[in-house]
């Protein structure tokens, strides 16, 4: 059974882990993915359906793809992170774009500063799997979501063909750390990656998570064979 330190010395490692490699972030992830995961967070914002005068939340919001996207769909919208060196890189991309669209904070994803039933919309992109509890993170995420509120979560799948997974896990155990190392000098924060999706309970798993916090209409959306998984769900 995982303990509050154990949380609290999961979340300080993968803090360390993103902010070394902050600067980094996007080259390395349109390097190995050959830049698809654009068009899977540019697949989320259509799903998010997010309209003019909503709120929402871009949670783990990284160097702030998901968040510029929802941005431009109307609403106000914060992107929220813990990681200060990814917050910047998103501050960043947004003065030199002018955009003032989108409110930045730094904020734990299991103590959000936000009123209960205040949202209309949450996404979060490759966070949930990283968090120091994914059970507290999905009931925060519920406190501040309004009934009816949508729940948009992207992440690294399990590929339920055993061929796939495999050919997978070995691109993830052997490939992905080299992408890190010639870009950041950094392997061990893409090694990471394979550890925590072999705990992570991707598609079903997480979908089974959201029936118990009384989601209805849970859609799981299948990218690449299982390589990849897009939830939506409706609180």
């Amino acid at each position: 059974m995982e303990t509050a330190s154990d949380s609290t010395r999961h979340t300080h490692k993968v803090d360390q882990l993103f902010g070394a490699i902050a600067a980094r972030y996007d080259l390395v992830n349109d390097i190995q993915s050959l830049g698809l995961h654009r068009v899977w967070k540019r697949r989320v914002v259509v799903l998010a359906n997010f309209n003019e005068g909503e709120t929402g939340l871009d949670l783990c919001c990284g160097t702030g793809d998901i968040a510029i996207g929802l941005a431009k769909r109307g609403g106000a919208l914060v992107g929220m992170d813990l990681n200060r060196p990814m917050l910047l890189q998103a501050a960043a991309r947004l003065a030199k774009r002018g955009d003032q669209c989108v409110r930045l904070a730094q904020a734990d994803a299991l103590n959000l500063p936000l009123g209960n039933h205040s949202l209309d919309l949450v996404t979060i992109g490759y966070g949930l799997r990283n968090l120091g509890s994914m059970e507290d993170g999905l009931r925060e995420i519920t406190r501040v979501l309004k009934p009816g509120g949508r729940l948009l979560i992207l992440d690294f799948g399990k590929p339920a063909n055993r061929l796939l997974r495999s050919a997978y896990y070995l691109y993830l155990a052997w490939i992905l750390p080299v992408f890190g190392w010639l870009c950041c000098g950094n392997a061990s924060a893409y090694a990471y990656i394979l550890d925590s999706l072999k705990k992570y309970p991707a598609q079903k798993g997480v979908a089974a998570k959201l029936d118990l916090l009384g989601y209805k209409s849970v859609q799981i959306i299948d990218i690449m064979g299982g390589t990849m998984s897009i939830h939506v769900a409706i609180k």
